[in-house]
């Protein structure tokens, strides 16, 4: 059985968003009067502890919790429950994967590791590609949408993704994993941590390999008709470390590093011969080493960061042409272009942070920051003809950023803040952001009256600026402005949670790359111009229920989207106008969790200019886990068991009904 979405889809999918609010209000209103709320701690929303209610901005937490429960194999299933976030994966497990907040562009979203930006600056737009990372031991995920470069800077304007590893703590524990299933893959997971008020450890790792399906074409039936398709495989590995040590209550040190690895075959996915035996190998490494030092009777929380990372990414680049148009015959033999292709960005940087109290006057916060980020690309010609590696560009930029916010509640009740932040380039652009939140916190009723507004900028990245053919030394930021406004409500003892966001974006001096009169004259197709303008708007409905203490609980995710390119007034790709994720999470006895998941698509375009328009699509996925003991569990995890067929970029395949499962041990 295939599942296809058709019609009003769109309507149908809003309709469906609402009436799944009021089920889920009705459904857990009969089922008792347990308590389980809890007012939660977020760190990404403020750069410091704060409850969720008092943030002000819209957050979604995905904790370690949640990914266990619901079976999620890689960070893209655990991200795909977050409101207003969409994923493109180009061809399965190891593609490229871009991840995107409020139609906002890849390289528009920050992504941080314990805190710590990885986004890599040897890509064209600095985005941080997701096929990289492995779900080592994370303690939690916090999803920050809406511009952020107040407080994080560059990168911030769609939004912030901290992934935040397991800190140890309490009698030292260990797990082990392993799996296996469909398209030849297997798996394997191990952690150790342990720790007390003084010293805390954790260490984990992670590796996956699967044998895979052809990136380009798999189960698009037009595509398998004309050429045979080989398979494209994929290897992970990913190592978290993580130290803390307490001389004293006042003082703290925290260490961590991580490493990973993604070995991905790949396809040329153009041309007369698109499946190609091309391979990639991206690498990514990154230290960090904070001290906690408190000062005046603990009043002043001053937090001393320093980091660094390397993101290496290496393409054996493979295609096939003919010499002449004469030649496509079909006795005409191909000739093979072959290259090796790196990629080396790396990022060194300092920060100091200080957080003082000032009693009924607030939390005042402020420090800088100083990085410096560098880029090397390199080629190599293969075939047809061979030749010596080269450099092609070479490049560095160092950015002083200075920041402040101060935050205020008013009668226990309204939570205020204002911030702001200056980021320098050197040799190039200097900007400033601001933003400001609100939240009203009605403790008799149990809601939360938030909003927010403020402004982001992206600094042009190293290779749009520097890159010897196609750069533009000239660019400045790109800019936006955004709005947002919403609820969160807990009814029935805290058992159910709704929250509703609405929001609105607008960006201007986004770069392009096109011929333009700026351009040098050498610059014959083109190069990178501050041109284009966008806007995105929507609302996003997020529900979270325990039906039945206990047995029975529904989480429901739920964005509608309208994403324009403002100079053509045509919907930005990848975009889908409506998205939402229905899951359940059943326990009918103890030790037994089944956990099925529906995801909705809407109708999108790949291309830009609204060109390759991809269908809608349902997908169903369903994980079970049972406790054969107190330490030993097994798990069963199917995806896609409807098989549905849908891409989430042109001609690339994804993964027909897929059954994967395996066994976990902790002590």
């Amino acid at each position: 059985m295939e599942v296809f979405m058709t019609g009003s889809t769109g309507r149908a999918l809003t309709g469906a968003a609402f009436l799944l609010f009021f089920v889920t209000l009705s459904a857990a209103g009969a089922a008792g009067e347990e308590t389980i709320s809890l007012r939660e701690i977020v760190v990404t929303a403020t750069r410091g502890p704060q409850a969720v209610a008092r943030a002000g901005s819209a957050i979604t937490v995905i904790t370690a919790e949640d990914i266990g429960r619901s079976g999620a194999r890689t960070l893209n299933d655990a991200l795909r429950r977050v409101p207003g976030l969409e994923i493109s994966e180009t061809g399965g497990t190891g593609g490229t994967t871009a991840v995107r907040l409020r139609g906002a562009e890849a390289g528009q979203t920050l992504v941080l590791i314990d805190g710590v930006r990885v986004n890599d600056p040897s890509t064209s737009s600095g985005q941080f590609d997701f096929s990289l990372l492995v779900p080592t031991d994370i303690e939690r995920i916090e999803v920050l949408r809406g511009p952020q470069s107040a407080l994080y800077g560059s990168d911030a304007i769609g939004g912030v993704i901290n992934i935040i590893t397991r800190r140890g703590r309490g009698e030292p524990r260990a797990s082990i994993a392993a799996e296996g299933g469909s398209y030849g893959s297997k798996g394997l997971q191990a952690a150790v941590s342990g720790g007390d008020s003084r010293f805390n450890y954790a260490v984990s790792l992670n590796t996956y390999d699967t044998a895979g399906f052809s990136r380009w074409g798999y189960r698009i039936g037009r595509l398998q008709a004309q050429h045979p398709l080989e398979n494209d495989g994929a290897r992970r590995f990913g190592l978290s470390t993580r130290f803390g040590f307490s001389p004293s209550e006042d003082v703290t040190f925290d260490v961590g590093g991580s490493a990973y690895f993604n070995y991905a075959q790949t396809d040329a996915a153009f041309g007369y011969f698109p499946d190609t035996p091309s391979s990639g190998i991206q690498r990514l490494g990154q230290v960090h080493a904070k001290a906690t030092v408190y000062t005046f009777d603990r009043r002043l929380k001053n937090t001393f960061l320093v980091y660094a990372n390397r993101t290496a990414r290496d393409y054996r680049s493979i295609s096939y042409y003919y010499r002449s148009i004469s030649y496509y015959g079909a006795a005409a033999a191909p000739v093979t272009d072959w290259s090796k292709d790196g990629f080396t960005g790396g990022r060194i940087g300092a920060s100091y942070q200080g957080d003082l109290s000032l009693d009924d006057f607030g939390l005042f916060t402020f420090g800088g920051q100083v990085e410096r980020e560098t880029m090397k690309t390199t080629s190599q010609p293969v075939l047809p003809v061979p030749g010596a590696r080269t450099t092609l560009a070479d490049a560095a930029q160092t950015t002083r950023s200075l920041f402040a916010l101060h935050q205020i509640t008013i009668a226990d009740r309204l939570n205020l803040s204002l911030g702001g932040r200056i980021d320098d380039i050197e040799g190039a652009d200097r900007f400033a952001t601001w933003r400001a939140t609100l939240a009203y916190d009605i403790t008799e009723s149990d809601t939360v009256l938030r909003a927010s507004a403020g402004t982001g900028a992206k600094a042009p990245t190293l290779y749009q600026r520097l890159d010897p053919v196609y750069g533009n030394a000239a660019l400045g930021a790109e800019r936006s402005f955004g709005v947002d406004a919403g609820i969160d409500q807990k009814l029935f003892d805290g058992r159910l949670t709704l929250s509703g966001t609405v929001f609105l974006n607008r960006y201007r001096d986004l770069i392009n790359f096109q011929s333009d009169p700026s351009c040098r004259p050498d610059q014959t197709f083109g190069c990178f111009v501050n041109v284009a303008r966008a806007e995105t708007s929507g609302f996003e409905l997020s529900a979270k229920a325990d039906i039945i203490p206990g047995m029975l609980g529904l989480d429901v995710a739920y964005t509608n989207l309208i994403a324009l390119d403002l100079g053509t007034g045509l919907r930005l790709a990848r975009r889908p106008e409506n998205s939402a994720r229905i899951g359940l999470t059943l326990t009918p006895t103890p030790g037994l969790v089944i956990a099925p998941s529906l995801v909705l698509v809407d109708t999108r375009y790949s291309s830009a200019h609204e060109q390759d328009r991809l269908p809608p699509y349902a997908r169903l996925d369903l994980f079970a886990s049972y406790d054969v003991s107190e330490r030993v569990s097994i798990f069963l995890r199917g995806e896609n068991l409807t098989n549905a067929r849908y891409e989430e970029v042109k001609n690339f395949g994804t993964a027909g009904r897929s059954v994967y499962a395996g066994l976990r041990a902790t002590w």
